[in-house]
């Protein structure tokens, strides 16, 4: 469905912009047409400001920007849907979420990729996580296999806690290589529903 921007007198539709990773709510922004192909070019969410008259990417002084995962229009085409991965604050306060920050994940999963996300970010510094993101994509791969190894080990005893720390430490580094080849388990959570109505 194509976006309907004449159902609003200035043109302005608005846009719901959703983290991708955690599906918090993190604001609301006005498009018009222009605004939604300068978004769906630059990969970054773009508004128009009417404070500024113009088109505004989120995160041009700042850098804050909102990386965009996915765009949807409703089923009336007159709102818009953006997930996308926020890149630090989105509030003007300093808030992860204009709707403040009480906003959780839904599992720990969902607030592990962002971690994951952040540390990523953290050159320079002892974080493990950051260190496997600057030994590349070759080690990364390899550590997930080792650890499916392990826990394949400990899948033939019967030693549950140990069990469970093998599958926690293979999802965490499972978790890494999506992030390291630009995916989040959102995007292997759409591969398998797709799957799923393919054979019902």
């Amino acid at each position: 469905m194509v976006a309907d921007f004449t159902k609003y007198p200035d043109g302005l539709m608005p846009c719901i912009v959703q983290d991708a990773l955690t599906l918090n709510v993190l604001m609301l922004g006005f498009m018009n047409a222009d605004a939604l192909k300068e978004t769906e070019k630059c990969g970054r969410v773009t508004f128009f400001s009417r404070s500024k008259n113009r088109l505004w990417t989120k995160g041009e002084t700042s850098g804050n920007s909102l990386t965009v995962r996915s765009i949807q229009v409703d089923c009336d085409a007159d709102t818009l849907l953006v997930k996308a991965i926020p890149n630090g604050p989105v509030c003007h306060t300093g808030a992860d979420t204009c709707f403040g920050t009480s906003n959780r994940a839904a599992h720990f999963t969902d607030e592990l990729e962002s971690i994951i996300r952040d540390r990523r970010n953290e050159s320079g510094t002892n974080s493990y996580t950051a260190s496997l993101f600057a030994s590349g994509i070759n080690k990364i791969a390899q550590k997930v296999g080792e650890e499916a190894i392990e826990l394949v080990i400990e899948a033939k005893d019967n030693n549950d806690d140990l069990f469970k720390n093998e599958a926690a430490d293979l999802l965490f580094h499972y978790l890494i290589l999506l992030q390291a080849k630009g995916f989040s388990l959102g995007d292997i959570d759409a591969v398998l529903r797709e799957r799923h109505k393919k054979t019902g």
